[in-house]
């Protein structure tokens, strides 16, 4: 019985394969009611909010199928180098005006080179200044140049896995899981919070969600970002069906079973999946954050929406 798997996760024990696949069957609204009250036992009902700059986009060598930056695809995705220091600091100041709390600096690409490291340290130096919480998503990092980040003002890396590791070779062939997962671990030993989740509707099953979610808790990260495909034109997942409300709402339930303390934030593909933006429904589904604005090449769901919605549950 669901009522017996809430229990199970209420008291921090990892539910099973099977009792996953239960809560996949089960009637949406009991299993979406109960995520509701994991969500609110462990982590309240505030809405953690998030925004993101690009600030280098594509010419990615990575071959990601999903990714309009993939220098793979002709995609027309806008291409430039690392932006100026004035444009990250127009847009932080413009996030923390909106009241969101957390902004990450997002660049494309394996990783970063020197030179351009050096242009994500001052960033996250700028924005910590601002008084937002630092975030960046620039690729995997080494150790030495966490810290050096974190000595900085970094209080976040974000670093998706995107999958399972048994389905990543169907989405990815340019580098390792191994890479991705050891990028993650460097961060938390560093001691700096960790964003890392996946995508979904590119093709996996719901093993590999399983799969996901179940490492994800075994790593221990802080924040957990679901995305949904939005498929863009020249890349393989061009024309890929986008998924369902429901079956988007019961990823976001599912995942608060297997990770009940864990802040759980919809970002990419949320407008696509959910046609107004979908606060409420992603919310009630389980979920305690949201990426707000406008995504890495694509227009976010509408900003002032959001922050109602956002505004009414802290009130």
């Amino acid at each position: 019985m669901i009522e017996n798997i809430y229990e199970k996760a209420l008291g921090g024990e990892l539910i099973s394969s099977a009792e996953f696949f239960e809560l996949i069957d089960g009637d949406l609204a009991v299993v979406t009611d109960y995520a509701q009250k994991l969500r609110d036992g462990f982590t309240g009902r505030a809405v953690k909010t998030c925004s993101i700059i690009n600030a280098r986009s594509g010419l990615c060598s990575e071959d990601c199928v999903f990714c309009a930056q993939s220098a793979h695809y002709g995609t027309k995705a806008p291409v430039f180098p690392f932006i100026d220091l004035a444009k990250i600091k127009e847009a932080a100041i413009r996030t923390k005006e909106l009241g969101v709390e957390r902004f990450s600096i997002v660049s494309s690409g394996l990783g970063p080179d020197d030179e351009e490291f050096r242009k994500i340290k001052a960033a996250v130096e700028l924005v910590k200044s601002i008084g937002l919480q630092t975030d960046i998503s620039v690729g995997c990092l080494t150790y030495e140049q966490l810290i050096e980040l974190k000595e900085a003002g970094l209080d976040s890396y974000h670093h998706n896995l995107e999958t399972s590791e048994s389905f990543f070779p169907n989405i990815c062939t340019t580098h390792e899981y191994a890479d991705d997962v050891n990028a993650v671990k460097e961060a938390l030993r560093a001691g700096i919070d960790v964003c890392c989740g996946g995508i979904f509707g590119i093709g996996e099953k719901w093993e590999h969600r399983y799969e996901l979610a179940v490492l994800l808790r075994e790593l221990g990260v802080q924040s957990v970002p679901i995305n949904f495909l939005n498929p863009v034109t020249g890349t393989p997942k061009e024309g890929t069906d986008i998924l369902t409300e429901e079956e988007a709402m019961r990823i976001i339930a599912v995942y608060r079973f297997v990770l009940p303390d864990r802040i759980l934030r919809v970002c990419g593909g949320r407008n696509a999946v959910f046609k107004s933006g979908g606060a409420e429904k992603v919310f009630s589904a389980g979920a305690s954050g949201m990426m707000v604005g406008d995504y890495l090449t694509v227009k976010g769901p509408d900003l002032e929406e959001d922050m109602e919605f956002i505004n009414r549950q802290h009130s």
